[in-house]
């Protein structure tokens, strides 16, 4: 499951870097908003879930897509995403609804949240491992940034995973990182 979490990470980046040439001659992808790339620590302690028992870096990739709704002077889009874990433990893929909220100064805001699969373990078996308790969670992603500018962005982003208390074992997880992003 591991290899084809990163398979898919790595076919996605393939897609979005050859669309960003097309994207300069048309100056706009219809589908397509923005992509997120991020560096994020695995399973953050002292967050939300509390505590930590997995470890390494996670790399993030994720696409926002175009059709948007406009609420409370933020835009709701759909996501999707993965984070591939360096040293072997749970990476994940997810689908959310975002709410994104800029301002003039170019700082924004983003919270969204949806569901995610996971390759991680579902109950207590090694101490280096959190018992997850479903393979399907709730994802709820934090984000906040700067535009550099009308196309790049910087933000740090939090994200937490877990099955609300849904199934036994609910240790949940969090990362937390920057991710740079850039818009179509």
């Amino acid at each position: 499951m591991r290899t084809r979490i990163i398979g898919i990470l790595v076919f996605s980046l393939a897609c979005t870097m050859t669309s960003v040439g097309y994207a300069e001659e048309r100056k706009t992808l219809a589908w397509l908003h923005e992509v997120k790339f991020g560096i994020l620590h695995h399973d953050t302690g002292g967050l939300w879930s509390g505590f930590s028992r997995e470890s390494g870096v996670d790399f993030n990739l994720e696409a926002i897509f175009s059709p948007h709704v406009n609420f409370l002077g933020g835009a709701f889009r759909p996501a999707f995403g993965g984070s591939a874990n360096t040293a072997g433990d749970t990476s994940k893929l997810y689908t959310d609804i975002r709410w994104q909220y800029e301002h003039a100064s170019g700082m924004f805001f983003g919270i969204g949240v949806g569901a995610a699969i996971h390759n991680g373990k579902l109950h207590l078996v090694r101490d280096d491992r959190k018992a997850l308790g479903s393979r399907v969670l709730f994802h709820i992603p934090i984000e906040i940034g700067y535009r550099l500018g009308a196309r790049t962005s910087l933000s740090v982003y939090f994200d937490h995973v877990s099955n609300a208390y849904l199934a036994d074992d609910n240790e949940g997880m969090d990362t937390l990182g920057g991710r740079f992003g850039y818009r179509f």
